[in-house]
């Protein structure tokens, strides 16, 4: 017992952040109860909250050492610590957005909830970014699933809120069943859920590659649910458009950053040969080949996704189409392996994450305006407000990967990763697919540019606060400056990937 508390108390003391989210988490529902009246106290006390989390995180000196906690089954490391300020960045810019969001403002529960559960889903995404153990990784799924599916329905007054998070429920239900039993299985295979453990034991495995590669995959599913991929990624478009606009962003962002940083760990530490090569490429265990498993899934997913956007009609739904491409793209750095793969994969994120929050930031203003999500809707908006315009034509080229903006910096990165890995034809395809989005990415352009509306509709004009255009202002200068200065960002980006093969 002494041991024990020993060695929980040493835990503990790596645990900071986690405790704040858990301590604020806790005060939430008190200052719910309390300013019942004052619609939006929990949510000032959860920006508070979020930003002191990112202050302790940034100022935490113990993390570039690395170390294991509870018992191996939690890591502090570099690595962990680039996806939750990911991470939190995206929840702290979600919780700005809500505060102009009159679908959740006028909703007829009451906001404070929304930002409890906020919090609850942050908690686990920072669990899912630190498990080194499958059953860890589960509870962590299951932490930010529990609230995400509330947050996806919040709105339940609306019809279509109301069947998203039912959908939502379903599926990653479904999802989660089948990555439990794929845990079970490479239980019973190796006699361990520890990832570095496992990966001992896979190297070492003689029997059967059948059941081994069952259990990958089964594991794998679960993981492709939450980042949008071929083929589990039917939830998405309908979760995405009927989610509150907030909800939508978040989800696009942050909980795929967790399901990434995951998927990258149990394969950087789990399932591949670290002592294959000096570069850390890809050596398959037990002939399960599970290069060409992710490279075939980074295909399908880029491909599906940029075809299906071109017949959107609703600006949601494209853009949720474009966030299943974009996961085909960063699968495309997970297929390769290697440590300028990683790397391509953190840098893409970053870019992303500007990109796709700023892009539902302009349709949340507008649909505060006009009511619509429609893309017909948005003609003439140019003539409505300059900076809305502006602002997504910005957001909509840099997502399509025109230089100079940042989404060229984060694919020129991510596809020379692959090409230096030889991966030719991976890299053709990403190219190819980048030049179909362009095509309904332009589209939205286009209609707010060149398609006017009768003269009584352009007279009305869209109006947005100072504060939500301050925000916006401040999503897109770095979309556009990042092309100045983005060493630091390298250098920040390679500190953090090379710690997932330091053993």
């Amino acid at each position: 017992m002494e041991l024990f508390l020993k060695e929980l108390i040493k835990s503990v003391a790596f645990f900071k952040p986690e405790i704040v989210l858990v301590i604020m988490l806790i005060i939430s529902v008190f200052v719910d109860v309390i300013f019942k009246k004052k619609q939006l106290a929990t949510g000032y006390f959860a920006l508070f909250g979020f930003i002191l989390t990112i202050i302790i995180l940034i100022s935490d000196s113990t993390v570039s050492l690395g170390s294991y906690t509870f018992s191996g089954m939690f890591a502090v490391d570099p690595f962990s610590q680039f996806f939750k300020i990911i991470i939190l960045i995206g929840v702290i810019i979600t919780t700005l957005m809500t505060f102009s969001s009159k679908e959740l403002l006028q909703s007829k529960n009451s906001i404070g909830e929304y930002y409890i559960l906020l919090i609850g889903m942050t908690i686990g995404m920072f669990l899912l970014a630190s498990s080194t153990n499958l059953i860890m990784m589960y509870l962590a799924f299951e932490t930010m699933s529990i609230s995400s599916y509330v947050l996806a329905g919040y709105t339940k007054e609306v019809r279509r809120a109301s069947e998203a998070s039912l959908k939502y429920v379903i599926y990653g239900s479904l999802a989660s069943g089948i990555m439990i039993y794929g845990v079970s299985l490479i239980y019973g295979l190796t006699g361990t859920l520890d990832l570095t453990s496992m990966n001992a034991a896979i190297a070492n495995y003689t029997g059967n590659t059948l059941p081994l590669l069952v259990a990958g995959l089964m594991i794998l599913g679960g993981i492709f649910y939450k980042i949008s991929a071929v083929p589990f990624h039917f939830w998405t478009p309908d979760v995405y458009e009927g989610s509150p606009v907030a909800t939508t962003a978040l989800l696009s962002v942050s909980s795929k950053a967790a399901g990434f940083a995951i998927l990258i760990r149990l394969f950087a530490v789990g399932l591949v040969d670290i002592n294959a090569s000096a570069e850390y490429v890809w050596k398959t265990f037990a002939s399960v080949p599970w290069e060409w498993i992710i490279g075939t899934v980074a295909v399908l997913t880029m491909t599906l996704g940029n075809l299906l956007a071109i017949w959107q009609e609703n600006v949601k739904r494209l853009l949720a189409y474009s966030s299943i491409a974009h996961a085909g793209y960063l699968l495309m750095g997970v297929m390769v392996m290697t440590t300028a793969g990683i790397e391509g994969v953190m840098f893409y994120f970053i870019t992303y994450l500007l990109m796709n929050f700023g892009a539902f930031y302009v349709v949340q203003l507008v649909a505060n305006e006009i009511n619509s999500e429609k893309l017909t809707d948005y003609s003439g908006l140019a003539y409505r407000n300059t900076l809305l315009a502006v602002s997504m034509t910005i957001f909509m080229v840099s997502l399509a990967g025109v230089p100079p903006l940042a989404g060229f910096l984060g694919k020129w990165y991510l596809f020379n990763s692959v090409i230096e890995a030889n991966e030719i034809a991976i890299a053709v395809i990403g190219v190819l697919n980048s030049v179909v989005s362009l095509y309904y990415y332009m589209r939205v352009v286009k209609y707010m540019f060149l398609r006017k509306m009768p003269d009584e509709v352009q007279q009305e004009k869209i109006k947005i606060t100072t504060p939500s255009a301050v925000l916006l202002i401040a999503i897109v200068a770095p979309v556009v400056l990042l092309v100045i200065n983005y060493a630091p960002l390298l250098e920040w980006i390679k500190n953090s990937a090379t710690i997932l093969f330091v053993k």
